[in-house]
């Protein structure tokens, strides 16, 4: 005897499979697209740490401060077949695709950290009145005491490159984060001594 229609219907998985994947389906292709996300930024990283490297080395060599801009062209052209149309901003608030480098130089590698102080109040924080070296000579305590520009012979000098870019996958609206990632690659090289080194004297400023 036939059994009743309801118990045929119950038991009928037709279709199961394809419910289940319409199920399984956007979670996949949303884990697939971050993946995807994640390995191309990691392949720019690379490209831009390379470039960033090599670009700190030319840069380090006699004449290499007046041929600043140029350096970091050779860099935006190691990164541009990832990154098209990339433009030059340093605005607190980029754009997309943008870049910006900066070139911060110091006396030594000992200097590239806050001027040093005398923590009177163990608080472990820098207040008026407590001593420290001037280190850079501008008459102020600073957390960061390199001076801007890639420095003279002997200096050393720390390169940085930003670039901002789109995400390469539209995922950054269902995970609810930034449609723009951005990417930096630093180095720390001291300049070929070339010429003598113009060193800036320490001065004790206890105000």
């Amino acid at each position: 005897m036939t059994a009743p229609f309801s118990k045929r219907l119950a038991k009928d998985q037709c279709g199961a499979t394809l419910i289940e994947f319409a199920l399984v389906c956007p979670v996949m292709l949303l884990m697939m697209m971050g993946l995807g996300d994640l390995l191309y930024q990691a392949y720019a990283q690379s490209i831009l740490n390379g470039s960033v490297q090599k670009a700190a080395r030319d840069s380090a060599i006699e004449g290499g401060a007046s041929n600043a801009a140029t350096i970091d062209g050779h860099v935006i052209n190691m990164i541009a077949p990832l990154i098209n149309n990339l433009t030059n901003n340093c605005a607190s608030t980029r754009s997309t695709g943008t870049w910006c480098s900066t070139r911060k130089n110091y006396d030594n590698f000992s200097e590239v950290a806050p001027e040093p102080y005398t923590d009177t109040n163990n608080n472990g924080v820098r207040n008026p009145g407590e001593c420290y070296t001037d280190t850079n000579g501008n008459g102020a305590w600073d957390a960061d005491p390199g001076l801007n520009g890639q420095g003279g012979a002997n200096a050393v000098t720390l390169y940085t490159m930003t670039v901002t870019y789109p995400r390469l996958f539209p995922v950054a609206g269902l995970m609810k984060v930034s449609p723009m990632q951005t990417i930096t690659a630093s180095t720390l090289l001291k300049n070929q001594p070339y010429a003598g080194q113009t060193v800036n004297a320490n001065v004790t400023i206890c105000t």
